[in-house]
């Protein structure tokens, strides 16, 4: 299924039926009076968050929602049928705007969550509301309202504890697949990662958290080189942030620092809120390395550089070496004094 996680969509509630004037008519009932019944009310439009889908692909290409008209009034006094509801299933994680005013209607950041998207209209009332002493028949009766009409801009974030950043090629799919039952596309070329991917790394039976892997940055990424920071609002709701960069570098000339500096550079023009949230050095392909040693020595240089103050980590995702207890930290973080971090739209 094709990854969406943007979408504009139209959402129309239903008019409200018309009251109706009608009058009693029934052989030995004479001067019956108003039996004009009141229009039912349209249908309104909701949405819900469901577990069971990942993508917004159904908005991208049915854009138009409405719901149901109410019926009119009749006579003896008869009431309208009120209009069907309709409801749109989301993923779980979507922010749904107002399109033209930006602002933000409600956050389905809980699988079952509601939300009322477009109010239908209120039915309109038959002449039977109008009778009184002086009245005895009146003609009045009133229309239906119309319903609430809104163009809505659907935004998804995933809902992950832990985002993965880095370089392409940095190993964050290789990582992803060495942590987790997540099998994301792994290959030699940048790139390899053009969607975000979720993993559940399982420390034991009921402790567990989800990794949210998205596609690499490069230098430029804000005047949209590669494919730019299209994918980062997928980490605005994790608790940490794992930096990937290369221990070994695979290319001549590489600098792992230039790069680690670079990636955080732009996180920075992104959001400064994004870049604020703890983050954790990471330096990968630590089986490259000519011995432990040499590898220790790699790490501590590239530390020395960066003046980096936070906690930081040597690993080889492609034999998985340095994972278990790189996500043994990773939990022991998440669940400090039984409480979870992250999860929180910025």
């Amino acid at each position: 299924m094709k990854f969406i996680d943007e979408a504009k969509i139209q959402v129309h509630a239903g008019k409200g039926g018309d009251g109706s004037a009608a009058f009693r008519r029934e052989k030995f009932v004479p001067r019956g009076g108003p039996s004009g019944g009141d229009g039912g009310r349209g249908g309104s439009v909701w949405a819900v968050a469901d577990r069971n889908i990942n993508t917004l692909v159904d908005y991208r290409f049915a854009r138009i929602h409405r719901a149901e008209d109410g019926d009119i009034g009749r006579g003896a006094d008869k009431y309208g049928r009120g209009g069907e509801d309709i409801v749109l299933r989301m993923p779980v994680g979507t922010l749904i705007k107002d399109a033209e005013a930006g602002s933000l209607l409600t956050d389905l950041s809980k699988d079952g969550q509601r939300a009322l998207l477009a109010k239908g209209g209120r039915g309109g009332l038959g002449n039977l509301h109008f009778k009184s002493s002086i009245n005895r028949a009146p003609r009045q009766f009133t229309r239906g309202e119309p319903g609430e009409s809104r163009e809505l801009a659907l935004e998804l974030r995933v809902l992950a504890d832990v985002g993965l950043l880095g370089m392409p090629n940095a190993g964050k799919s290789t990582f992803i697949r060495a942590v987790s039952a997540a099998r994301p596309k792994v290959a030699g070329y940048p790139f390899t990662t053009l969607n975000p991917s979720l993993g559940v790394v399982r420390i034991a039976h009921d402790q567990s958290f989800v990794v949210a892997d998205i596609p690499g940055l490069i230098e430029g990424a804000a005047e949209g080189a590669g494919l730019g920071h299209q994918f980062l609002r997928h980490l605005s709701r994790t608790g940490l942030l794992l930096h990937l960069v290369d221990l070994v570098p695979l290319e001549d000339g590489a600098d792992p620092v230039k790069e680690a500096r670079s990636l955080a550079n732009e996180l920075k023009k992104y959001d400064a809120a994004l870049y604020r949230k703890p983050r954790w050095l990471v330096m990968n392909k630590a089986d490259l390395a000519s011995s432990e040693a040499d590898a220790g020595e790699r790490a501590r240089r590239i530390v020395r550089a960066l003046r980096w103050k936070r906690p930081w980590f040597v690993i080889s995702a492609i034999n998985g070496k340095g994972c278990r207890e790189l996500s043994g930290q990773i939990y022991s973080f998440l669940f400090k004094d039984g409480k979870k971090k992250g999860r929180r739209a910025d």
